[in-house]
């Protein structure tokens, strides 16, 4: 099991833990390596076998068929955070699983330098691979720098953000201009070597996190081990969970016959870890403890249509800015990869803006809870896409559409995505136990996937319907959900049990360890 309790000699910097900046430098080196590659992937797998141009060749794939490959590629890559944060809590920690995540992610964009379909194929399963070690169990030890009511600590993972958007905001701004003067697989090789910097910046940082994310050998009857054998072995004797683990079965073993058998495997995976948590409801101490699971795992629906909609900028919206949008400016024409940054940098300068709105609301005692702002977070971003709408109707008229609408969107997107994206970070670490919280990071992430496995699909759906009309269902559909929860905001409220009251700021003292500070 990996422990993230905090240490009172823990050091600080700016009224936060140093680690945290240790932290911050690794995941925004990571995000750099991974944004980079989200960004090329589409349009590198669409591109000519030709190479008419400096980029040189791509695989000359229909814009359905990158749209299918990116959604399961998002996808995986966020649900190897489940087994991830599982070899995080049984068998090395999460500071160990942090850093062989980061050595697999550089060997898996150093195998995306070589041009071989195959060296494509293993260089993307590396970094899934990587990924799912490394995203989830850094974010836990992002939280487990906090002491249990420290409201610093969404604002800790605000900063944490600002991060995994400045390593977005240098790959999408930079990766664009490598790919258009010396080629694809320059972009891909230049995200290794910023991933080596994380690697050496993490091994370097150590002393600060000396605290957290340590692996502890079980004792005999620790009432915070977890087996995961035993729990899957009790589900035969719980009627109710093995009767409805089974007709999830049943319709996986379907799904394999009727859909891709990529799709039969996904659902079997998914009934195994519906089984799991099954199980860890019903193992839970107290009804605080369950109705706490509850909410979270309802929370996760949010989660998964957020990134529905919001992951299209990968895809869908990134296809569209290549062929259906005027980049040009000035008349230089901006490449498609630079209007990713757009998101980026929109979040490096409202983060910590947003985060003290949130916080100094929390304080006065207005509504601020995190299930509020993860539904105002959707229902803003589901604005955005009324831009899209405009613009997809402005090409209708004239044959291409102004950049306005793309930066107009991904304002929209980035203000719901800080209402939403590090406060459900926060959220989990606030509502699991100690023992489940690298699982939950992971099933967390897992539904991050699903969204992207979803923005995936209806992107390959623009092929029959069009953009307009995905644009314009994507804008409906988010703000219904968004709505349906501040609806039911109450009734949540209650089952969290108060987890998020009586928030105050703390700060750490050498003589006292940590204490409240003046608001």
């Amino acid at each position: 099991m990996a422990t993230t309790s905090v240490k009172p000699h823990q050091k600080e910097l700016f009224g936060q833990p140093i680690g945290l900046y240790i932290l911050f430098l690794t995941e925004m080196w990571e995000r750099f390596s991974y944004y980079g590659m989200r960004a090329l992937l589409v349009l590198y797998m669409t591109a000519s076998t030709m190479g008419e141009d400096a980029r040189g060749s791509g695989l000359g794939w229909t814009d359905k068929e990158a749209l299918a490959l990116y959604g399961w590629y998002t996808m995986l890559v966020y649900v190897m955070s489940i087994p991830g944060g599982m070899i995080a809590d049984k068998l090395i920690g999460q500071k160990k699983a942090v850093l062989v995540g980061a050595i697999v992610l550089c060997l898996g964009h150093g195998v995306l330098v070589l041009t071989d379909i195959w060296a494509f194929y293993t260089g993307l399963g590396l970094v899934i691979l990587g990924v799912g070690l490394l995203k989830p169990n850094i974010s836990t030890m992002v939280g487990g720098l906090y002491k249990e009511g420290d409201i610093r600590r969404d604002k800790g993972f605000s900063i944490f953000y600002i991060g995994i958007n400045l390593g977005s905001l240098l790959a999408t701004m930079i990766v664009g201009l490598v790919v258009a003067e010396w080629g694809w697989h320059a972009g891909f090789g230049l995200a290794g070597v910023v991933m080596l910097l994380g690697l050496v910046n993490y091994i370097l940082g150590q002393k600060y996190l000396s605290q957290v994310g340590n692996f502890v050998a079980p004792k005999e009857n620790d009432p915070n081990e977890i087996s995961y054998g035993k729990l899957y072995g009790k589900l035969f004797s719980s009627p109710k969970q093995l009767v409805f683990t089974g007709i999830l079965l049943l319709a996986s073993v379907y799904g394999w016959y009727t859909l891709e058998w990529g799709y039969g495997l996904l659902f079997l995976f998914l009934t195994a870890i519906a089984a799991l948590l099954m199980m860890i409801y019903k193992e839970l101490e107290t009804q605080v403890y369950k109705d706490r699971f509850v909410v979270l795992l309802l929370s996760f629906i949010m989660v998964i249509v957020f990134w529905g909609a919001f992951e299209q900028a990968g895809g869908l919206m990134n296809l569209y800015t290549d062929t259906k949008t005027d980049r040009v400016l000035f008349g230089w024409e901006i490449p498609t990869v630079m209007f990713q940054s757009l998101n980026a940098g929109f979040i490096i300068i409202f983060a910590t803006l947003v985060a003290s709105i949130w916080a100094k609301r929390k304080l006065k005692g207005k509504e601020g809870t995190s299930l509020f702002k993860m539904a105002l977070g959707i229902i803003i971003m589901g604005f955005g896409f009324i831009f899209m709408v405009f613009a997809a109707m402005e090409f209708e008229k004239s044959g291409a559409s102004s950049m306005l609408w793309l930066v107009l969107a991904y304002l929209f997107h980035t203000i719901g995505e800080l209402c939403l994206s590090p406060v459900a970070l926060s959220f989990i670490t606030k509502l699991t136990p100690v023992k489940y919280a690298s699982l939950m990071m992971g099933v967390y992430f897992a539904a991050t996937g699903l969204g992207s496995k979803v923005a995936g699909i209806v992107g390959e759906a623009a092929s029959d319907f069009g953009e307009y009309a995905i644009f314009l269902g994507i804008l409906v559909f988010t703000i219904i959900i968004g709505a349906l929860f501040i609806l039911i905001l109450k009734p949540l409220k209650r089952l969290t049990h108060g987890a998020e009251d009586n928030e105050k700021i703390m700060h750490y003292d050498e003589a006292e360890g940590f204490e409240l500070a003046d608001n």
